[in-house]
């Protein structure tokens, strides 16, 4: 169970972050530009004239702050980036930028309550009130693309009212943009990691994340999934007050997954295991996974136990033709079966065949690594784990002779499964994994053999 202070932190951490100001939400892609750069014209004309901004004297405080301030004002897909960077490993990217991306991650100005009620009656109609209980107006929480208000519903119900900052779904590519300028220059980030390809899939899934009734049909369907699990709870949408930027849920009671570290060791190895575990269940039982492991979208719930997951918007599905070749990869990796890493990599497009020795050996170093986690019976240490750090070693030569993207599903797949790898890292859990994945592997070869008349799958 959690201490008072534990629950303490849980209610501040649903509060607003002190950093957070009511400022209008710049709506219009010209707007919006503008808010880009006429903050951050100066940083760049200086950064673009010195060279690497890292190397240079100009990231000061001030100019993080600065970064900050935009990111922050704007909103949208470029702190939804900036957000997605911050839970990232620090040995992936540069410390002092992530510093900057850290101090985003919860924070975002909320719109002031015109342009919240412009939103709501353009998505609801001007009755939506006559709905409810009660409605604050102050948003408890504001992220990237919306903020969430309290509600009661006139039954005594409490809920969750997420409400979509105007113009952001129409400036996802153009916000986009605007962040690569700001980081491009720089070089700070890992050369090939923005690729043309990779912004295709990320612009795509954006605009997924921005339509909330793509979002209820996803929390829906992972309800269902889930259906009669004691283990996990998902809020039941409210279709009467939701809309395509308007969605409304049961609130729910816990504490994000970055406020237990510091309880007890079984707690979190329960946790983390739970975690994993659901992750390979989602891309190789659903073939349907939510895809952004942020940790406010995980809360722990001391009294019931339970895994409370939240926001549906980065959800997609796999088809079998991929995760045939997927489970064979990673339980490849956890035998120690280095040819059928190669030959199933091949298969899935991760290469085309026709790389150079040294790709093709760094490729497969890199993914022996990532399974040794499901490799041993033992418990695996997640928190004294060099995992990141020993792939990270092998970039150099994967980006330097890189011959053709990889496959569409793996960009949203690996940040989920590195994020639920990060948690655990946190955590510092100690957990054994092989059985959890030889569970989920045998599973998916019975269905299989099920569906192909008893044909053998298992290679």
């Amino acid at each position: 169970r959690l201490s008072p202070e534990d629950i303490k932190k849980a209610r501040e951490a649903k509060q607003l972050s002190d950093r957070a100001r009511e400022r209008k939400v710049p709506a219009t892609r010209i707007s919006r530009l503008v808010n880009f750069g006429g903050e951050n014209d100066t940083l760049l004309k200086k950064m673009d004239s010195q060279g690497a901004l890292l190397d240079s004297p100009f990231l000061s405080e001030a100019n993080a702050e600065r970064i900050v301030n935009t990111l922050c004002k704007v909103r949208g897909a470029a702190l939804k980036i900036g957000q997605m960077f911050s839970i990232q490993d620090n040995s992936f990217i540069n410390p002092q930028l992530q510093r900057i991306f850290e101090r985003v991650r919860q924070s975002a100005d909320f719109m002031p309550a015109w342009q919240m009620n412009k939103v709501l009656e353009e998505d609801l109609g001007p009755g939506w009130r006559e709905k409810l209980l009660s409605f604050e107006d102050k948003p408890f929480a504001a992220a990237s693309i919306g903020q969430v208000h309290h509600g009661v519903l006139k039954d005594g119900r409490e809920i969750a009212m997420k409400i979509q900052y105007p113009g952001v779904a129409e400036s996802i590519h153009s916000d986009i943009n605007n962040l690569m300028s700001v980081l491009k220059i720089s070089a700070a980030l890992p050369e090939g990691l923005f690729a043309d390809s990779s912004l295709e899939v990320l612009q795509r899934e954006l605009a997924w994340e921005c339509d909330y009734k793509r979002e209820a049909e996803c929390a829906k369907k992972f309800r269902s999934m889930l259906e009669g699990n004691d283990i996990f709870l998902i809020p039941k949408v409210i279709d009467e007050l939701s809309g395509s930027r308007v969605l409304a849920m049961d609130l729910v009671q816990g504490v994000p997954l970055d406020r237990c570290v510091d309880l007890d060791q079984e707690t979190r190895n329960r946790i983390c295991y739970r975690i994993l575990q659901l992750c390979l269940r989602e891309v190789f039982e659903f073939r349907f996974m939510q895809t952004d492991p942020n940790w406010a979208n995980f809360f722990f719930n001391s009294d019931t136990g339970q895994v409370v997951l939240l926001d549906f918007g980065a959800c997609r599905g796999y088809p079998e033709s991929f995760t045939d070749d997927y489970i064979q990869v990673v339980h490849a990796a956890s035998v120690g079966d280095r040819a059928t890493v190669l030959s199933k990599s091949k298969d899935l497009k991760f290469l085309t065949g026709f790389e150079t020795k040294a790709f093709m050996d760094a490729h497969v170093e890199a993914v022996m690594i990532l399974g040794e986690a499901f490799a041993s019976a033992e418990p695996f240490d997640f928190g004294n784990q060099s995992t990141t750090q020993r792939v990270q070693s092998f970039l150099p030569v994967m980006l330097r002779h890189r011959l053709t993207p990889p496959p569409e599903e793996s960009y949203s797949l690996h940040r989920k499964m590195a994020g639920s790898f990060l948690i655990c890292s946190k955590l510092k859990a100690r957990i054994s994994c092989k059985d959890m994945f030889l569970d989920v592997y045998d599973a998916y070869n019975q269905r299989r053999r099920t569906l192909t008349g008893g044909g053998i799958f298992l290679k």
